[in-house]
């Protein structure tokens, strides 16, 4: 079982680049916020031409904000897909409001559709499958749409443990991507260890999902911003990893890598061409300059080879 390397970037100089590693990180996507992106001056300076960004829409950000960072991201050559969380998200007029400033401001053609990490909704919505049963997206000719998947589990859905609800759920995106005409994918919350990971997404394909899966990955951070973003995202068997290595005091100020994590599924996925872990998807816990900056040593770039992957 391999979990999260804890190697401080100051101590070696970067490994040589894996042939699988490189592989498995083409056509990385990467997540911000628009406070987040304001800090940053060129995206340019960063991330390949062509890379999906995620703008993370959270509870109390105004929409004018989640569509200029959209805009602006447009121009600078990205391929931008916002978060659409159903809870804050009042009624179907306000979804369609959404969906036409998008379009017509910064040419938003994917989205991420989940239901959001707000406890009581703000409207008529508390599921993306109701906004996918709007009919919005496909109408405006949406091209790709993302759904959340939870390699451990989430409490918010079920709240007694285990995966019947989030299952039962994924097996309805199953069935509705045959009847929409958008590409559709898994993305999945951060993890920290590749077997469970593997065992997940081995056993969705083999009850009948087989949406492409985009794995969540956290890029370089403070082990003790890990924790805390763990802790908040109800990410329980990762954050008992964490717990563990933080019994080290002396391991606690030192920026850690995901190496050994996306190692072992990049050799997974070398060795298991048919398996169904397609992408990475990055949440620059650390920052997007040192997240950008481990991809590229580590040989990822965003630009979609011949036989694009999902």
């Amino acid at each position: 079982m391999a979990l999260l390397n804890f190697r401080s970037r100051s101590e070696t100089a970067p490994p040589p680049v894996k042939p699988e590693v490189e592989a498995f990180l083409q056509d990385y996507s990467i997540e911000v916020m628009p406070r987040t992106a304001e800090k940053v001056e060129d995206f340019r300076a960063l991330l390949p031409a062509g890379t999906r960004v995620y703008i993370a829409h959270i509870e109390g950000t105004p929409i004018d904000d989640m569509v200029a960072t959209a805009r602006r991201l447009n121009a600078e050559g990205y391929t931008v897909m916002p978060h659409f969380p159903a809870r804050i998200i009042k009624d179907k007029a306000t979804l369609g409001d959404w969906i036409a400033r998008y379009q017509g401001e910064a040419d938003v053609r994917q989205a991420l559709v989940l239901a959001g990490g707000v406890s009581n909704p703000h409207g008529d919505f508390h599921s993306s499958m109701q906004l996918l049963e709007t009919g919005l997206f496909d109408a405006a000719g949406f091209e790709r749409l993302h759904v959340a998947g939870h390699p451990e589990g989430n409490r918010d859905i079920d709240p007694e443990g285990g995966n019947r609800v989030v299952d039962e759920a994924l097996r309805w995106k199953q069935a509705f991507s045959a009847h929409t005409a958008a590409e559709m994918a898994i993305v999945t919350q951060f993890a920290f260890e590749s077997g469970p990971v593997i065992a997940w997404a081995d056993r969705l394909r083999a009850a009948g999902i087989t949406l492409p899966i985009h794995i969540g990955v956290a890029g370089p951070a403070k082990l003790q911003t890990l924790i805390k973003f763990s802790i908040a995202c109800g990410v329980g068997a990762s954050l008992r990893v964490l717990q563990r290595r933080a019994k080290d005091v002396t391991k606690l100020l030192m920026p850690f890598e995901p190496d050994e994590f996306v190692g072992a599924l990049a050799a997974h996925k070398a060795a298991n061409p048919d398996f169904n872990i397609t992408n990475v998807h990055f949440f620059p816990l650390g920052g997007i300059k040192a997240n950008a900056t481990w991809a590229i040593e580590h040989g990822g770039t965003a630009t979609v080879p011949a036989d694009a992957k999902t």
